[in-house]
Order: C-alpha cells, then sequence, then structure tokens
C-alpha cells in the first residue's frame, strides 16, 4: 500500500546512516584515558571494531603490579563478530531506505536497540571481570580494592583517573541511534490508528531506548585544584588533601574543599538525603583518590589544618591512620559523629 512507503527524505536519512556505518570499522568505538601524576601526557586504551589498540603494552605492564589480567584482543571473541554485525547493520539500513517498508524500519529499530543494550551490557561485564578477578600473587593488593573502570565517565583508580568515553565509531553509532529513533517516532505520529497494537511496539522500544540513553553515572569525578569552587563556602579548591564530593542518583556532583562545608551542606538541605547516591572524600595518603565513605576511615586532629578548619582527614585504611598518628596528635571519628 503507498501509505506503507516511507517519506523520500526518511529512505535518503537511512541511507546515509548505514554508509556512515561502514565508517566505523575503521575507527575506534571507545576509549579509556588514564591520567596520573607520573604519566603527564596520559595513557590511552582504543577499543576498535576488530582490535585492542593505544597503549596497551605500558597499562598491561601497570596493570601486571596489581593483580589485573593483560590485555590481547585475541581473547576477546567480540572482536571476531563485531567485523559482521556493522556491516549487517549498514546493509540492512540501506536496504530498508531502499525498500521503503515501514514494517522494515520498525525491525530494524527494534534489532539496533537489543543491539546496543546488548553491547553495554557486554561492555559493563568485561570491566567487571577485568576490575574484580584480580591475581592473588599481585605485587600490590589493597584488601577490598577493585579496579573496574567506568562503563562511561569517570573513575578514581588509585593513583590513577579514568575516563571513559564513546571515540569517534561510538559518536557515529549514537548519531545514527538518535536519527533511527527520530524517523520511528515522526512514522509512528503520521501514521498511529487507535486500538492497534501494530502501532503501539514502536513507542514500547522507543521507550526502552529513551531509557538506555538517560542513565546517569554515579561515578565521582576528578576534583580539579585551583579551578573547582565548594559547593558551600564558594571559596576555589586549593589543598588536594581534603577534597569532597555528594554525588546525587541523578549524576550531579557537588564538590567540597573540606569536611566541614560537606557537612554544612548536608545539614542546611541542600540537598535530600535519599537523592544522594554516594558521599567520597578525598584519600590523605593518596590525594589522587576518591574514597566512599563506607569504606573510608577518619582522623581528627587540629594539627590537620584544612582549609575550613574542619581539621578531618580521611584514609582508604586503619593502617594509614595509625601511621600518622604521630605527627598528627589527633583520635578516629566516624562519620556519624562527624555529621552530629
Amino acid at each position: 500500500m503507498k501509505t506503507d512507503k516511507l517519506k523520500p527524505w526518511v529512505r535518503f536519512l537511512l541511507v546515509l546512516c548505514g554508509l556512515a556505518l561502514v565508517a566505523v570499522l575503521f575507527v575506534p568505538l571507545w576509549r579509556i584515558d588514564l591520567d596520573a601524576p607520573q604519566y603527564p601526557e596520559g595513557l590511552r586504551l582504543l577499543i576498535f571494531p576488530d582490535k585492542i589498540g593505544g597503549n596497551v603494552d605500558i597499562i598491561n605492564g601497570l596493570n601486571h603490579y596489581i593483580g589485573m589480567k593483560t590485555l590481547h584482543t585475541a581473547d576477546f571473541i567480540e572482536f571476531t563478530i563485531l567485523p559482521y554485525i556493522i556491516p549487517f547493520f549498514a546493509l540492512f539500513f540501506i536496504v530498508t531506505g531502499l525498500v521503503a517498508k515501514r514494517k522494515w524500519l520498525y525491525v530494524l529499530f527494534f534489532m539496533f536497540v537489543s543491539f546496543g543494550v546488548l553491547a553495554m551490557y557486554d561492555f559493563w561485564r568485561w570491566e567487571y571481570d577485568y576490575g574484580h578477578n584480580l591475581s592473588p600473587d599481585a605485587a600490590i593488593i589493597v584488601p577490598g580494592m577493585a579496579y573496574q573502570p567506568p562503563l562511561i565517565g569517570f573513575k578514581q583508580l588509585l593513583n590513577f583517573g579514568a575516563y571513559s568515553m564513546p571515540d569517534i565509531g561510538g559518536w557515529i553509532f549514537i548519531a545514527v541511534g538518535a536519527t533511527l529513533l527520530f524517523v520511528v517516532l515522526f512514522e509512528w505520529r503520521k501514521n498511529k490508528k487507535k486500538n492497534n497494537p501494530t502501532n503501539i511496539l514502536p513507542m514500547l522500544f522507543l521507550g526502552c531506548f529513551i531509557l538506555s540513553l538517560s542513565s546517569c553515572s554515579t561515578e565521582p569525578q576528578a576534583i580539579r585544584i585551583g579551578q573547582d569552587n565548594c559547593d558551600f563556602c564558594k571559596m576555589t579548591i586549593s589543598d588536594n588533601r581534603f577534597g569532597a564530593e555528594i554525588v546525587t542518583k541523578k549524576g550531579k556532583v557537588y564538590k567540597f574543599d573540606d569536611n566541614h562545608c560537606v557537612v554544612s551542606f548536608l545539614n542546611a538541605n541542600k540537598i535530600k538525603k535519599q537523592d544522594i547516591a554516594g558521599v567520597y572524600f578525598t584519600n590523605f595518603s593518596s590525594p589522587n583518590e576518591l574514597i566512599n565513605i563506607d569504606n573510608a576511615y577518619f582522623l581528627h586532629s587540629p594539627g590537620l589544618k584544612s582549609p575550613m578548619n574542619g581539621n578531618i582527614a580521611a584514609f582508604s585504611n586503619e593502617d594509614s591512620l595509625i601511621q600518622l598518628l604521630p605527627i598528627f596528635k589527633g583520635y578516629k571519628i566516624s562519620w556519624e559523629d562527624m555529621q552530629k
């Protein structure tokens, strides 16, 4: 039927998306950047459709010390499958544009969304295994510590800041997905009929797609000393030993220069406690590391002289705190007592 035909401009966009996916085969899909004081130029891991690139050898050498697996392209079946899946979708887009059938568009949308969700889950599963299954014979073992990189966004891993984000190929995928979402919505609205189940299904898939794109990262962000301002006292954060953060369940990050400001911010009801995903403090012994309050040990001492006279330092383990007691005379304090 003529009414089942897609608009010419919709067909053009679908063909264009198919051609764009072909380009994905030759560029990185994803990247993980690692920053640390000993590597001011940074390290980068690039994930292509068929291989791993970037500073792989250096990263493997560093990860060996903490018991993480070495990375090799041959160990991942995904690099064998992706070079076939991407051309399949490229061809599917082009054929759908040429055939111009609405039902083909809906099938394409369902399959592309399913692939996107499955791919992100597979990536998260790999990161979890990579960061948690550590060798018991590693040279450096931090009890209770895991090194799972962030799925997207920033995460502090010991003295390394890890940034995970799409690269050129990933952004092409996102642009193609957004374009497909737009044309499906356009076609659905143009042809919707009451009580027609075939018109309801695309909206269900649409909801799944939007949900998959709208998830927020609740990981802490690196505190930029000399650049970020405290969200309570508005002073520039200048001492990297006392920084702190509150991350909400929607991914908003509030940064502070002192424990006094964190507690005052909470007591002023600037944010509801049920909306908080995590509270983090800078590790006094390793200022590039942020520690969740559930895993932190706190020392209160007048000798610490923190920016706003809160005079409390956080540590990732009790031994580190005890070692500094002869220098900073004081006492242990809990997060609960800090809030009183």
